[in-house]
């Protein structure tokens, strides 16, 4: 993986000169410690460095008004007392003479980014930035932001590449109205933000940033606002959040590039957010996105004033852009009342304009998250008292969090692969390990006696070569592997057993084709067997899953997004079996997307069977996303069939008590 990493010093220079409590957590150490912490963890040293450039000012005029940008040029000859008065006519502003070069290396970061990742000299990558700039209007300074570098962005990538389909991310607090206002009525960008909101209490305050806010004219529904009505989300609401509104969505509009403006205020510890994300869940969040756009992601930061969080948060986004699989998700993963709520007011509101919505069968009435429309205070002020006794009341929590990932070693082989006969034709990166050792012959015999097809000698050589790749894996030796056999069902039964027994905790597999889950595998709640196959939908338990391969890309989309992965993080597995047995039915783009998605779930410990009839493009595609490459494209969306929308609906039901992650809805009667 080719990942950029864009910057310049030179971006610290613009600071605070007078006494402003609400503008003093926008500072030059946010962007140092960041790097310091990627230096620390040698990842800067991974990714291709880029001094950023700064944009011209017919690049800013691609979003900004000549007046605008000319005054902000005169900043550079202005006094002290100059400064602070024309910082007073906007709102969360302050201006310092070398604020306009900044501004102009930020943008032009973004979008020395862009060319780097649209001409193939990078995969994706991210721009460290300052000032951020998704608040920038036309003609405003904003809440920090003087130019609004994503915007730009966007409209050069569509200028000077001819790009014609671009999704923005905005995972910062606070809302982007910058950018929504930029792109409001334009069906060629899908603008994606989630921020705290709390009914309009919360900065800055605004009635469109509520659900029902999708757009003007031809752009309608390409604005998706998702408001966070309380503080204090974590993992399970942001996970919700993408599973259920934007990846659908997102599949559905089909980027061609995707940008986020990377705001890390909403990660645990932040003075301004409150919330309760923990740094890694970036890191998933960052994954789940390079399944788009041919993993054409460009990251560049806005927010984020909570030095260690901010800066590991960094960290996990860089590691899952270079591929490295996420830490998995710790604490229970059950999404709160307030945060469905909200997902169900935003399904509402775009379900009128995106199939992938209504099509999983939920269409509930919008319910309004504004309950006045008068401007009120936050209850806390940037800076102020309460808000540092908030960041300390959090501070033991969080250095736990970040001990625990400074313990999370990635394992020495990242991808390995098994195979029954040697492949010669197949290509692969250098770096995936080509396993030819197995298992000591006795383990091997041992679990052979479970299947007579196991004691011949093709198979049985092929299971003493997963049994030594599981291993691996259960060992922290090897990430994820992939391994061919002629015998997958007898396979996966002994390598299920052999993870339960080796280690594992809890197991997710996930059975394609004719695969049956073995009659006495215990129910004690460590293995969730899920089958794709047939053409019912069944719960035979909670633990006990079947539903119907479908034969279009939204149906199979709205199983991978809606079923497949909620139960998965819902689950918390510390192993993930996929097995591709006889009559799998999967084409290698849906292989590889699952494969792709569930690397998630148990931080990346997945290993992979697949029947030895299958092809080797097949087996050299799932390695490559194993490793982290992003999967192929899956074609042109096709709407679900009324069966797939129906078997949907009919397992949610009965599942969605136990798994909640699987709720699209905040349950009636709960408070």
């Amino acid at each position: 993986m080719r990942t950029a990493l864009v910057y310049h010093e030179e971006m610290t220079a613009a600071r605070l000169l007078w006494d402003d409590p609400e503008c003093e957590i926008e500072r030059p150490e946010r962007l140092t410690a960041a790097v310091e912490r990627l230096q620390q963890g040698g990842l800067e040293q991974r990714c291709l460095q880029l001094a950023a450039r700064e944009a011209s000012e017919a690049e800013l005029g691609l979003v900004h008004s000549p007046e605008y940008v000319s005054l902000m040029r005169g900043t550079q000859a202005l006094s002290t007392e100059e400064l602070q008065a024309l910082s007073g006519q906007y709102d969360a502003v302050y201006f310092h003479p070398s604020t306009f070069h900044c501004a102009r290396l930020a943008a032009g970061a973004a979008l020395q980014l862009v060319d780097a990742v649209l001409t193939g000299t990078a995969h994706n990558g991210l721009a460290l930035v300052r000032p951020p700039g998704h608040h920038s209007q036309r003609a405003a300074a904003n809440g920090f932001c003087v130019f609004n570098n994503v915007a730009i962005a966007a409209r050069y990538a569509q200028k000077r590449h001819g790009v014609h389909r671009i999704l923005i991310v905005d995972w910062d607090v606070h809302h982007g109205q910058g950018i929504q206002y930029i792109f409001e009525d334009d069906p060629s960008v899908l603008y994606f933000s989630w921020h705290r909101y709390e009914h309009g209490r919360f900065w800055p305050y605004l009635r469109e940033s509520d659900a029902d806010a999708v757009g003007l004219g031809p752009g309608r529904g390409f604005t998706v606002n998702l408001p966070w009505n309380q503080v204090g989300m974590g993992n399970a609401d942001y996970m919700a959040a993408f599973l259920h509104v934007l990846l659908p969505v997102a599949f559905e509009f089909d980027p061609e590039l995707v940008l986020v403006s990377a705001g890390f205020d909403s990660a645990i510890g932040d003075p301004e957010g409150q919330m309760q994300a923990t740094p890694e869940c970036f890191a998933h969040l960052t994954q789940l996105l390079q399944v788009l756009a041919g993993g054409r992601v460009c990251a560049v930061l806005e927010g984020g004033y909570h030095l260690e969080s901010l800066s590991q948060s960094v960290c996990m986004v860089v590691k899952a852009l270079l591929g490295d699989p996420a830490p998995p998700l710790l604490g229970p993963m059950v999404p709160q009342h307030s945060a469905l709520e909200s997902i169900q007011s935003v399904r509402a509101a775009q379900a009128p304009h995106w199939t992938s919505l209504w099509q999983q069968g939920s269409t509930p009435t919008l319910s309004l998250s504004t309950c006045s429309p008068e401007r009120r205070p936050s209850p806390v002020s940037p800076g102020g008292p309460k808000c540092k006794a908030a960041e300390a009341q959090t501070s033991a929590v969080l250095s736990s969090l970040l001990d625990r990932l400074h313990l999370c070693a990635t394992p020495p082989v990242r991808t390995a692969i098994a195979l029954t006969a040697p492949a010669a034709a197949m290509v692969l990166p250098p770096d995936i390990l080509r396993q030819e050792e197995s298992a000591p012959r006795e383990e091997t015999q041992a679990w052979a006696r479970l299947h007579e097809a196991l004691t011949q000698d093709t198979a049985f050589t092929a299971l003493g070569k997963v049994l030594h790749l599981l291993n691996g894996i259960l060992d922290g030796q090897v990430s994820s592997g992939i391994a061919t056999t002629p015998a997958a069902a007898s396979t996966l039964e002994v390598v299920l057993r052999q993870g339960l027994s080796h280690g594992a905790q809890r197991v997710f597999c996930v059975a394609l084709g004719q695969l049956d889950r073995p009659p006495d595998l215990a129910n004690d709640g460590r293995t969730l067997w899920l089958n794709i196959r047939g053409k019912e939908a069944a719960a035979l338990s909670t633990l006990h899953v079947s539903v119907p391969l479908s034969g279009t890309t939204g149906g199979f989309l709205s199983c991978i997004l809606a079923l497949v992965l909620p139960l998965a993080y819902g689950f918390q597995p510390d192993l993930v079996l996929v097995a591709l047995g006889p009559a799998h039915g999967l084409q290698d783009p849906q292989a590889a997307l699952l494969a792709a998605l569930l690397r998630g779930p148990a931080g990346g410990r997945v290993l992979v069977l697949v029947e030895q009839e299958s092809t080797c493009q097949l087996v050299g595609v799932l390695a490559r996303v194993l490793h982290g490459d992003p999967p192929p494209s899956l074609g042109p969306f096709s709407v679900a069939s009324p069966d797939d929308v129906q078997a949907l609906v009919h397992l949610r039901g009965q599942l969605e008590a136990q798994w909640e992650m699987l709720q699209v809805a905040a349950p009636s009667g709960v408070p």
